[in-house]
C-alpha cells in the first residue's frame, strides 16, 4: 500500500492532506530523514512531526469505559471515542466496540478494527464469560442465586429462558454476576425480574481478560499474549 493511503487510513487526514504533510517535510523516518510519498519503508520507522505512527491495522484495545459514555460514533453527548486519540474515529478499517456497554454501565470494553477477531469474540462458540459487579437499590433476598442458576428464568418480552448464571454475594446490596451469554441489558433485567433495581453496574472481566488496574477513561493496546489470555489459550 502506498504511504499516502496508509497514513490517511490511520486517520491523519485525507489523502490530499497527507500529501501536503509530505510536501511540508513533516513525515520522516526514525533518524529524521524526510520521506517522500513513493518511498517504501516499514510502518515502525515512520514519524509524523517526530512522533511514531499510531498502531497499524489489526489494532485491538481495552478501554475502561466510565459511566455516562455511549458506545457510538454519532450519538449526542459523550462518546467512547472522546476517550481515544481523535484520529482513531477516522481509521479505515473502522475501530469498533466489541458489543456494547450501555451508557450507564462502566468497565471493560474491547475495541478492534479486525472484523474476524470481532466476530470470534462475540460468537457464542468462543464461550467467553462476562463478569459484572452490581450495586442494588434493595437488599438481596437470598433466593437470587438459585433463580439465576436454574436455567429457567424468563425475562420480560423474551421467549427463551436464560442460561444458568452464577451470583456471588459481596454485600447486602452488592453482587458479582457471571454470564455465559449476552442479551440486551441482561443484568439489569435479571435483577428487575427478582424485584430489584441496579443502581450501578461495572464489567470487570471478559473471558480470561480482566480490567485490572487500568484507570477509568484509560485504554491500552492488546498484544498476542493478551488475546491468548482472553480466549483462555495460555498455559
Amino acid at each position: 500500500m502506498k504511504l499516502v493511503k496508509h497514513i490517511a487510513n490511520l486517520g491523519y487526514g485525507s489523502r490530499k492532506q497527507v500529501q501536503g504533510m509530505f510536501r511540508e517535510g513533516r513525515i520522516t523516518d526514525a533518524e529524521g530523514e524526510v520521506l517522500y510519498a513513493d518511498d517504501k519503508v516499514e510502518h515502525a520507522v515512520i514519524r509524523i512531526d517526530g512522533e511514531p505512527l499510531d498502531p497499524p491495522p489489526g489494532l485491538t484495545l481495552m478501554l475502561h469505559k466510565p459511566a455516562g459514555y455511549t458506545c457510538s460514533t454519532k450519538d449526542i453527548g459523550r462518546l467512547i471515542y472522546d476517550l481515544l486519540p481523535d484520529r482513531f474515529r477516522d481509521r479505515d478499517p473502522v475501530l469498533s466496540s466489541v458489543g456494547r456497554l450501555d451508557r450507564d454501565t462502566s468497565g471493560l470494553l474491547l475495541m478492534t478494527d479486525d472484523g474476524q477477531l470481532l466476530h470470534r469474540i462475540v460468537s457464542p462458540r468462543s464461550k467467553l464469560d462476562k463478569v459484572y459487579e452490581a450495586h442494588l437499590a434493595e437488599d438481596l433476598r437470598g433466593d437470587e442465586a438459585a433463580r439465576f442458576a436454574s436455567g429457567e428464568l424468563l425475562l420480560e418480552s423474551d421467549d427463551k429462558p436464560l442460561l444458568p448464571a452464577e451470583l456471588e454475594v459481596l454485600g447486602p446490596r452488592h453482587a458479582r454476576l457471571t454470564l455465559h451469554e449476552g442479551r440486551y441489558h441482561q443484568v439489569r433485567r435479571m435483577f428487575a425480574a427478582v424485584g430489584n433495581h441496579v443502581q450501578t453496574l461495572h464489567r470487570c472481566k471478559v473471558g480470561g481478560l480482566e480490567l485490572g488496574d487500568l484507570g477509568e477513561g484509560r485504554w491500552r493496546q492488546l498484544d498476542a499474549g493478551d488475546l491468548a489470555t482472553l480466549f483462555g489459550e495460555t498455559d
